[in-house]
């Protein structure tokens, strides 16, 4: 068993009635992949996610004052 982990952002694109992605020829290379070879593939998405409006409608923020002795 080879284990080869390599990294790329890749465009989902639509082919046929299904989706798709093109493996960059570097990492074609790099693998040794041709025709019909099997890999195992990790997905995650890449989304970017705004943080503005997050916190909105939730109550102010309020400092607790801590007891000191002096």
């Amino acid at each position: 068993m080879v284990i080869c982990l390599v990294g790329a952002d890749v465009e989902v694109k639509k082919w046929g009635n299904s989706l798709g992605v093109i493996i960059p020829h570097t990492i074609v290379k790099k693998l040794h992949l041709r025709d019909g070879s099997k890999i195992g593939l990790e997905i995650s998405s890449k989304e970017k996610i705004s943080g503005f409006g997050i916190a909105k409608g939730a109550s102010s923020f309020k400092r607790e004052l801590e007891e000191r002795e002096f």
